[in-house]
């Protein structure tokens, strides 16, 4: 079954107004792309020109004291403790290798090494009372002291005020619920007395 010519026509019209819409998007889309990248050139440039001055301009005003004290704090602390203790643990090192160098070149040479007992002697038992000493003291100012038992003037003083509270709360309850006539009020309306 075909198509007439006039629904020919009318699908040939069809398709020509298509191609011209296609056409005339394709060309908008293009525009539309110029346009974008002409925005992001301007956006660097008012990036450049405007944000990044002033950004600078608040990091020096804010930030830039704060990062500066913290860099000369660093600098200070690696040059008065970390330099001095790395020289301390690196002197004691060679010396020790001193020691051992001089103490191997007189093993080499014969004399051997020489050891006055007695002043070790005593020595170590100077030092050993002293450590026992420093130890005790330190044992001592450790040791926790020891807690308090039983409860002392205000916790007597307490209990004493809460018993009494709870018996003015039993009072007050008792009082409130006993069985007085006069105090309790009739559930039924008042009515007249029967005759």
């Amino acid at each position: 079954m075909g198509l007439s010519r006039k629904r020919k026509k009318e699908l040939r019209r069809l398709q020509d107004q298509a191609t011209k819409v296609w056409e005339s998007q394709q060309v908008l889309v293009g525009e539309a792309a110029a346009v974008a990248r002409e925005a992001g050139r301007q956006l660097g440039h008012y990036n450049r020109e405007h944000i990044t001055p002033t950004v600078q301009a608040n990091y020096q005003k804010y930030a830039a004291p704060y990062v500066e004290k913290g860099v000369k704090q660093a600098q200070q602390v690696f040059t008065d403790t970390v330099v001095p203790a790395a020289g301390a643990v690196v002197g004691s090192a060679l010396s020790v290798w001193d020691a051992a160098n001089d103490t191997r070149a007189k093993m080499a040479a014969g004399r051997g090494i020489s050891v006055n007992l007695d002043a070790l002697a005593k020595n170590s038992k100077k030092n050993s009372k002293k450590a026992a000493r420093s130890f005790a003291a330190q044992l001592a100012a450790a040791r926790p002291e020891p807690k308090k038992s039983g409860m002392g003037a205000g916790g007597v003083i307490a209990v004493l005020f809460g018993i009494a509270a709870a018996v003015g709360v039993l009072y007050a309850a008792w009082q409130t619920l006993r069985a007085d006539d006069e105090l309790w009020v009739a559930d039924d309306p008042l009515r007249a007395p029967d005759a």
